[in-house]
């Protein structure tokens, strides 16, 4: 008889092991000749995704965990004009509203909250203009090793951690890094090592924090504004040259270091400020309501 009952335990266990087992999708782009750039355009309603360098030779590997099995993500790719297009697009076909996911991020319980999980794979021999559409989740993208000329990443509500697992900052220039947030945080690590020659921050709700740990190898222009929340800004070391012009209101507190030195009300520059600076930092801060702190 305990016999028995054990078993019926373990068969009951395993059947709701079973129910509530997420469907697992690979997605794999295999070529590996004939383009000299990568364009992967990404797309989700809801998810945790995660970006890194993958030891492979295949230029994308997109490995994914769904909830629902009735909602298909669509996968597409094609050599066309010396660029490899690849495509993911996972889109909600069900009555959810994003009202109703905004309310889920809120009251989910951590990254399992989102419902879908996805792990994007790229090769460290292969050039990448990125595109990541996120609806409400989070993203964690880890760019070390890898050449990108171009990230851009749009959410409705999100938390977009970038950084640099490794310290190996992008070989080649980037053109643009862009993050806007309706709803949410960008928390970017080593953004000097990003190389990029335009970076761009907005967040209508909620916080941006970047840390410039050493100044940049080429000069660089960084927009971020924050409507209502914090922006916290940590700078190199003040030999480097670094230009930051503040736009804030009466309603957001500022903090700034007492090295920088005040050209106009408005704008600061450090010690190693020079105007012809190949590697000027130039900075361009707007905070409406909240705190604006500078170290």
């Amino acid at each position: 008889m305990l016999r028995k009952l054990c078993l019926l335990f373990l068969g009951l266990f395993c059947g709701i092991g079973v129910s509530q087992a997420q469907l697992v999708k690979e997605y794999r782009a295999p070529e590996k000749e004939g383009f000299d750039l990568v364009v992967l355009d990404f797309s989700s309603y809801k998810s945790a995704t995660h970006l890194k360098r993958v030891r492979s030779m295949e230029p994308v590997y997109i490995h994914g965990h769904l909830e629902q099995t009735n909602i298909l993500p669509s996968f597409s790719h094609e050599v066309k004009g010396n660029v490899l297009w690849a495509n993911l697009s996972h889109k909600n076909v069900e009555s959810d509203n994003l009202g109703k996911s905004i309310t889920s991020k809120f009251f989910s319980s951590g990254k399992d909250g989102f419902g879908h999980s996805w792990d994007v794979g790229l090769a460290s021999n292969y050039l990448y203009h990125l595109n990541f559409n996120l609806g409400v989740g989070q993203a964690d993208f880890d760019l070390s090793q890898l050449p990108i000329s171009q990230l851009k990443v749009r959410s409705a509500s999100a938390d977009v951690h970038i950084f640099y697992g490794s310290e190996d900052p992008n070989q080649v220039q980037m053109d643009t890094l862009l993050v806007t947030l309706n709803m949410g945080t960008v928390d970017v690590e080593s953004a000097n090592f990003t190389n990029a020659q335009k970076m761009i921050f907005e967040v209508n709700y909620g916080n941006i924090y970047l840390n410039f740990s050493e100044g940049m190898s080429n000069s660089s222009q960084v927009i971020a504004a924050v409507g209502a929340g914090t922006l916290k800004l940590k700078l190199p070391s003040d030999n480097y040259p670094v230009k930051i012009k503040m736009k804030t209101t009466a309603m957001c507190r500022v903090s700034i270091p007492k090295y920088l030195r005040s050209l106009d009300k408005e704008t600061y520059v450090t010690r190693g400020y020079k105007e012809d600076d190949p590697k000027l930092l130039e900075m361009i801060i707007d905070v409406g309501v909240g705190s604006l702190k500078v170290e």
